[in-house]
């Protein structure tokens, strides 16, 4: 029977020989991870309804990405409480200052081809971007299932074929790319699905540029999403840690519910704006100049080296215009020392920009970013929902590192091609 990348980890993660779109598996899993907002709630649920140990607490992480700074004594109390959690029984904790939940578990080596992983966080299935099965899953189920039995269970998803062909212009990148796919697929538009992000373009995309793809799942309505994994893939992750792993690939005959073929060759620098992802238009359009208070690269996708790099491009030697405020996030603790290796940190600081501790940055606006009626931010976050960051008559746009810095530099929406 041929089966994709996921059905085959599914199957043997439930002990199954082959499993089928439709069917419910009870599954292993792996790895768990919990950020603090809902870490804090699964805890208390665990200790207070379920009782017992965690069985398997080296699979557990906890990563405080929110609260990286907590700004009164009740939030503080919230990170605390985790503290004892993962005290009590054995738990991985990375506490304050040590990255954004998803960039910390592939640094810490807990993210690996051919296996199980679910976290609290929405954007967990980017993760498939390493060649596992990765989903989220509520807070209760986290307490319930996973942490006393070290399981599951999943009703295996059909899956959509993203076939993506051609070359991006000069001055778009892969975050462009995935933007605009978000507004193709439509949100809603995969509900319950696995993708599977295939084509040349997406094979010649390193690691961290590929993440980008399977970042979009949630947004679309997914479940999961995953890349084959290549020689990238089995190079990059053994470079994080030496635990073994097995890679699944998908076979030729696999069935797909659908296939659709993209084609990013015309594409222009995206830019997204609240209320939703979906909300798109090239960087010349229906956005141009509007005036941005606000710009930051940071989030669960953003805050990479590559971010830095590309916004470095454009910033060097240059000044951020008066009135605009400019967060610089890292995504984990080893971007900043690359960053400062390379020069970047300095280079984003005298240009204007502020740096933060490693974190989810401005996400909820918990210790930063957080805007009164009227203003805008323009990032490299994930979401882009009306009062995600403040008030709900506050914009957020959404568009590449390199848009954002020349939209900083402008002080309105622009475009970085200007610049490039």
């Amino acid at each position: 029977m041929s089966m994709n990348m996921i059905e085959k980890i599914l199957a043997k993660a439930s002990g199954r020989e082959s499993v089928s779109p439709g069917e419910v598996v009870v599954a292993r899993v792996d790895t768990q991870i919990l950020h603090d907002l809902s870490g804090y709630i699964t805890a208390n649920v665990f200790d207070k309804e379920v009782k017992g140990k965690v069985k398997y607490p080296d699979r557990t992480a906890f990563v405080f990405d929110h609260h990286f700074s907590p700004p009164t004594e009740e939030r503080a109390r919230v990170l605390e409480r985790s503290r004892e959690f993962a005290r009590t029984h054995g738990t991985r904790l990375y506490d304050c200052g040590s990255g954004n939940i998803h960039h910390v578990a592939v640094r810490k080596g807990m993210v690996r081809p051919g296996t199980v992983v679910v976290g609290s966080d929405s954007h967990t299935p980017v993760h498939g971007t390493l060649g596992c099965f990765a989903a989220g899953l509520g807070n209760n189920s986290h307490a319930a299932t996973v942490m006393p039995f070290g399981k599951a269970w999943f009703m295996v998803p059909h899956t959509i074929k993203i076939e993506i062909r051609g070359k991006t212009k000069h001055g778009v990148f892969p975050r462009d790319a995935a933007l605009w796919l978000t507004g193709q697929i439509g949100e809603g538009g995969a509900v319950y699905k696995a993708l599977h992000f295939t084509g040349q373009y997406i094979e010649d995309l390193e690691v961290w540029d590929r993440w980008l793809f399977p970042l979009i799942t949630i947004d679309v309505g997914g479940k999961c999403a995953f890349i084959d994994p290549d020689e990238k893939t089995v190079q990059f992750v053994k470079a994080l840690t030496g635990e073994p792993f097995e890679v699944f690939t998908s076979d030729p005959g696999s069935v797909y519910e659908e296939t659709r073929e993209y084609d990013i060759s015309g594409l222009e620098p995206q830019v997204a704006a609240s209320p939703t992802l979906g909300n798109l238009q090239s960087v010349r359009g229906a956005f141009w100049g509007k005036p941005v208070q606000w710009a930051e690269l940071g989030g669960h996708g953003g805050g990479r080296i590559e971010d830095f790099r590309e916004a470095a491009k454009i910033l060097r030697g240059r000044h951020i215009a008066q009135g605009v405020k400019f967060n610089a996030v890292p995504s984990s603790r080893e971007v900043f020392s690359q960053a400062l290796k390379e020069g970047l940190v300095e280079t984003l600081f005298d240009a204007g920009a502020s740096w933060f501790p490693p974190s989810a940055g401005s996400n909820q606006a918990i210790n930063m970013g957080a805007m009164i009626e009227g203003e805008a931010m323009i990032s490299t976050q994930a979401r882009n929902f009306p009062g995600r960051n403040g008030s709900p008559k506050a914009i957020m746009y959404l568009s590449s590192a390199s848009t954002v810095a020349a939209s900083a530099l402008k002080g309105c929406i622009a475009d970085p091609r200007e610049f490039l």
